[in-house]
């Protein structure tokens, strides 16, 4: 019988709130999303650290956000100028050239010019800024053979430098790399 009198008050409760049928769908939804919660677990707020999480995606602006698209528009412009600007030029790479053949370590094997790794950091010093990043030991170690001497090859090198600026160059017009096509 308890039964039976705790439906009945529970229908007396219902028909005396004048609830609209809005607010009846909301309250429905909240006991709904509240014990799917407790069910699946609460792994809703779990861990705070959650909320630190930086957002890595961004949607595309829809055409009728104007100055959203003018934003992306002027970012990507100023990327690829950001780009071209680390690119060598041809002056850049023929005193590049001029550099290491001028620090070209003996004794000569065959034609193949070779450079030490002293000499190698000399000429990073004087070829400037934008040729800093390919003298690094990462640079010396991986074009580094079984030369007894501890050179490497200063047409590899100038070769290595090549390819890299060809890899950077090819930007696409959507502001991306393709780099696939190079190995």
């Amino acid at each position: 019988m308890e039964w039976k009198q705790a439906l009945r008050r529970r229908l007396t409760a219902c028909t005396d709130s004048k609830k609209s049928e809005q607010e009846r769908k909301d309250e429905e939804m909240e006991l709904f999303t509240k014990y799917y919660m407790e069910w699946k677990g609460g792994r809703k707020n779990v861990n705070t650290s959650y909320m630190n999480i930086p957002r890595f995606y961004y949607r595309l602006p829809a055409e009728d956000e104007v100055l959203l698209q003018k934003l992306r528009e002027e970012s990507r412009a100023v990327f690829l100028q950001r780009k071209s600007r680390e690119l060598l030029d041809n002056e850049e790479l023929q005193n590049l050239w001029f550099l290491l053949d001028k620090h070209q370590t003996p004794p000569v094997i065959g034609e193949e010019a070779m450079i030490n790794y002293e000499n190698f950091l000399k000429v990073g010093e004087k070829a400037g800024p934008k040729c800093k990043q390919f003298f690094t030991a990462k640079v010396f170690a991986k074009l580094l053979h079984n030369d007894p001497y501890g050179r490497i090859s200063i047409m590899q090198f100038f070769n290595y430098v090549m390819r890299k600026g060809i890899r950077k160059g090819k930007l696409d017009e959507m502001g991306g790399t393709r780099t696939a096509q190079i190995s």
